[in-house]
């Protein structure tokens, strides 16, 4: 599994985006591996096609699927909920979510948006790869998870690494952030991302209306990401940014909603 640019539908693993984090990179998703003397917290799961992947890039960390002690998604759009069944039914490992996203997450292609998200490939012609690399990797046989366990809209989550969870809503109702201050990384999720699927369009920004729930309250929750001061953002799409949380914001409130 190379460690290189991601480039459609090639599966990435890059190495320590941040101390013991790892970025599995998927058809333009990314998702994580959090590793700690307690074991491995995954955040996020990409798509079903992703699973294999996954098995791979763990061992390549010398790592095995018993290793892995929790999945926390930062919200349950399907494009982040892929193999998370897989996780739970065969794995018996505890899938976390807030409990807002909780109906999203047993019913993945039911969620609020601004925009109709059809018009998106017409007017941004770059999301067109994308959005097929997304197809392609399985982003229309996502299943739902029902036996998820709630992710507090605040204080540490009870997960290997115990991260400071960051109440981020508007990409979703119940979306949330996952700061790592001793690694001084904040998992963003699609609160905050380098790449919008939706526009093919790179730089720190929101997701567009085709995927939000409410964009003007994404732009709020901006504020709570750079109150962490983290040095390096780890988002839901595109590449990590090392240029502190307070630019990020800024150049994402620059960007707008669309």
């Amino acid at each position: 599994m190379a460690s290189a640019h991601l480039t459609g539908n090639r599966p990435t693993l890059t190495r320590n985006v941040a101390p013991g984090i790892h970025r599995l990179a998927h058809a333009f998703v990314n998702c994580y591996i959090v590793e700690t003397d307690d074991g491995i917290t995954l955040v996020d799961a990409a798509f079903p096609s992703t699973w294999p992947n996954l098995v791979r890039a763990l061992k390549e960390l010398d790592r095995e699927t018993d290793d892995i002690a929790a999945l926390v998604l930062t919200h349950a759009h399907f494009d982040h909920l892929g193999f998370a069944r897989r996780v739970s039914q065969q794995l018996s490992v505890p899938v976390y979510v807030h409990p807002d996203d909780r109906y999203i997450a047993a019913h993945p292609y039911q969620y609020a948006h601004e925009r109709a998200r059809a018009l998106y490939p017409l007017l941004y012609s770059r999301a067109l790869p994308v959005l097929l690399a997304m197809t392609a990797a399985g982003a229309l046989r996502v299943q739902g998870v029902t036996q998820a366990r709630d992710l507090p809209a605040s204080g540490t989550a009870d997960v290997p690494g115990h991260p400071t969870v960051v109440f981020s809503p508007g990409h979703t109702f119940g979306h949330c952030a996952l700061h790592f201050p001793d690694r001084n990384a904040l998992l963003t999720g699609d609160a905050l991302v380098t790449l919008d699927p939706y526009k093919g369009v790179r730089g720190p920004q929101i997701v567009a209306g085709a995927a939000t729930a409410n964009s003007d309250q994404a732009l709020r929750s901006l504020e709570a990401l750079a109150l962490t001061e983290a040095r390096v953002l780890l988002p839901g799409h595109g590449e990590p940014w090392r240029g502190g949380a307070r630019a990020a914001v800024a150049a994402a409130r620059a960007a707008g909603a669309s």
